[in-house]
């Protein structure tokens, strides 16, 4: 009869106020396995540890289930206590060290949430002689899961601390109390504050997925989450990331043979947040590891809120499995900002300056810039600058001549009906001739002048633009285009009276 060493490890479900893991208690060492218990129940023990593999396979990569699951062989479930047959002690330290946050839920599900699991190791793999009852006192901690992060390395603060204490990486200036809320980033505010208020199992928002375009306050709202989770929770432990931080601590760890430690130290951690997630495409080794990281952090009931400028549908080069994970909360999009925010932010970034700006070169603003939120308050920013160290008024004129060289701005949008009023109105023309066959040349330089500018400044095609200008062809609006041009080269008051047009046209 061969014989087999046991290690225990009991789950003991034990939940914080906060969503703190499942603890795995170890037990002793147990006394020699018996062939009497390897015989019982063999058949439904053996279709329950089969369901087991089946939802192993889906949260594991194809190459892991193979070297770390397949091995493992059942040998006895009584109702309460399940021991599984693994190789060697290695290899259950690694079953144990990097993947009891996949196993152990699976067999709590399965086999019952008050099932205890033991390693069976076969003794001539054991180099170490089994303890007997009297040795639990100085055996108890040999082989236990790590769950004391005192020895944790932490990337951001010098080891050797007696209890880790993981540095943030917050900027404290960005808070739910200065973020401009509107109804561009309602959704995204409101979900974020409920995070805050109830991190991690308390919320349905795990994860929280964060996305839109760039500088529309993304980064806000992540620092304000970890902000307002310390001021409320100060015992919870909450690390903002960029992802191209986490690739660069990955590959470290990697090349020290030290990715046991770096994953260890992320599972410590009780609110992650995680910026540029789509930083991850492309980078399979990163997102096995951050694979294992979110399924510890979920399971725990540890928050994840995760940035990112594109929604999870649209990522690429990301395993599926993880696709799946970031759609398991809630995705809130922060879109570009409408009036009224932009309205609220010129105002809040003018009192941020000392700055009066009057009420129609706010709305002026509001209504003209297609800036982001960032590039809104550079503007601002420039425009009082200008206003100060040139000592003049802040106008809708200054902040026109000002604005068109930092932010883009919004266009009118203008129609052949328009073009052909204004240059009848600065020409002296009636609406019908220009219309009618008539070809003084008064005349014809009007028609040609209003099938530039139709050219210039709509998207019409050319037999749109001559079809209602007269009634001509392409060719006619291509040669009209072509004179105009010739003549704005070659006569200076006729090139002034075209940009008079123009101005008044797009005013």
């Amino acid at each position: 009869m061969r014989h087999f060493f046991f290690h225990n490890f009991i789950s003991t479900f034990a939940m914080s106020n906060h969503g703190s893991p499942l603890e795995w208690l170890l037990i002793i060492p147990q006394t020699v396995y018996t062939q009497r218990f390897m015989l019982a129940n063999a058949a439904t023990y053996n279709d329950t540890w089969q369901n087991c593999l089946t939802e192993l396979k889906t949260k594991t990569s194809a190459e892991e289930f193979a070297q770390w699951f397949l091995p493992i062989e059942p040998l006895e479930f009584d109702g309460e206590r399940l021991r599984i047959k693994v190789p060697d002690r290695d290899f259950a330290k690694t079953i144990e060290d990097n993947y009891s946050q996949v196993l152990k839920p699976i067999i709590a599900q399965l086999f019952g949430r008050n099932t205890r699991l033991y390693y069976a190791i076969p003794k001539n793999n054991h180099p170490i002689a089994v303890p007997s009852e009297s040795d639990v006192t100085t055996t108890e901690h040999s082989f236990s899961q790590q769950t004391d992060t005192s020895n944790i390395r932490n990337p951001f603060v010098i080891p050797g601390i007696n209890r880790l204490r993981i540095e943030p990486q917050l900027n404290k200036n960005y808070t739910f109390d200065n973020f401009i809320e509107g109804e561009c980033n309602r959704l995204v505010r409101s979900a974020a504050m409920s995070v805050s208020v109830n991190p991690g199992s308390h919320t349905p928002f795990n994860p929280l997925y964060i996305y839109g375009d760039s500088g529309l306050g993304k980064t806000h709202v992540a620092h304000a989450i970890g902000n307002e989770v310390r001021q409320r929770f100060p015992e919870l432990q909450v690390l903002y990331v960029a992802m191209s931080k986490f690739q660069a601590q990955f590959q470290a760890a990697t090349l020290n043979h030290d990715v046991p430690n770096f994953i260890h130290y992320y599972q410590a951690v009780d609110v992650l947040i995680l910026d540029d997630i789509q930083e991850l495409s492309g980078k399979p080794g990163t997102q096995n590891a951050f694979f294992n990281i979110f399924n510890h952090l979920q399971m725990s009931g540890k928050q994840l809120v995760l940035i990112s400028d594109k929604p999870p549908v649209e990522l690429k080069d990301i395993e599926e499995r993880l696709l799946t994970r970031f759609k398991w909360g809630l995705s809130a999009e922060i879109r570009i900002p409408d009036y009224e925010t932009k309205v609220k932010i010129i105002r809040t970034k003018a009192n941020q300056l000392n700055a009066d700006i009057p009420s129609e070169v706010v709305s002026y603003l509001a209504e003209h810039i297609s800036a982001n939120i960032r590039e809104i308050e550079g503007a601002i920013s420039s425009l009082v600058a200008n206003a100060t160290f040139m000592n003049k008024r802040i106008t809708i004129a200054l902040a026109k001549e000002v604005l068109k060289v930092y932010v883009s701005m919004y266009q009118k949008e203008v129609t052949i009906e328009q073009i052909i009023s204004t240059v009848c109105d600065h020409m002296g023309i009636d609406k019908e001739r220009m219309s009618s066959s008539e070809r003084t040349r008064e005349v014809a330089i009007a028609r040609q002048l209003a099938m530039f500018l139709a050219k210039k400044h709509t998207k019409q095609p050319l037999t749109n633009i001559g079809a209602a200008i007269g009634g001509r062809n392409h060719a006619t609006v291509l040669h009209s285009c072509k004179t105009i041009s010739n003549l704005m080269d070659t006569e200076k008051l006729f090139r002034q009276q075209v940009e008079q047009i123009e101005k008044s046209l797009l005013s």
